[in-house]
């Protein structure tokens, strides 16, 4: 069992809130896109659960590695819109929270000389960023005639 600054351990665990926070999101955007008929972008959020998921999981084997017990305690509400764009724009403030932690854990990490979790978080963050820029590429195809017309009704 390694050791880990305290400062790391607490990224680890916001990472993982917000990992789940996305895991949660997404599940629930899918599930919209479904109910108003639209499949394939609901195949799409499930797709980006898995990886979000996959994200959460090597979170908590890093922590468990550190011997922490994983607690995601900072859940956060799921944001729901009422067409596919708004929910893109809302995953996207989503993804920008988890680029910017791990930017900054990354960093700490590489100011105090722990290059295994610098690497860690670098890798998250350059995965983050990859969706950050399908989720922008997604928005900037879809055009107002062919944008969702049915609305979520809550």
């Amino acid at each position: 069992m390694t050791s880990a600054h305290p400062r790391v351990l607490a990224a680890l665990g916001q990472a993982l809130s917000l990992e789940l926070t996305a895991v949660q999101q997404y599940l629930t955007h899918a599930s919209l896109l479904e109910a108003w008929g639209d499949q394939s972008s609901s195949d799409r959020f499930r797709r980006e659960t898995v990886e979000e998921m996959q994200h959460s999981e090597r979170i908590v084997k890093r922590m468990i590695a550190l011997g922490v017990a994983p607690a995601a305690s900072q859940l956060r509400s799921v944001s729901t819109a009422t067409d596919l764009p708004g929910l893109l724009e809302l995953n996207s403030l989503l993804e920008d929270q988890l680029i910017v932690h791990y930017a900054e854990a990354a960093r700490f990490c590489r100011l105090i000389g722990d290059s295994t979790h610098a690497e860690f978080f670098q890798a998250l963050l350059e995965e983050e960023q990859h969706h950050s820029g399908d989720i922008a590429r997604w928005l900037s195809e879809l055009s107002p005639h062919l944008q969702l017309q049915v609305r979520a009704r809550f």
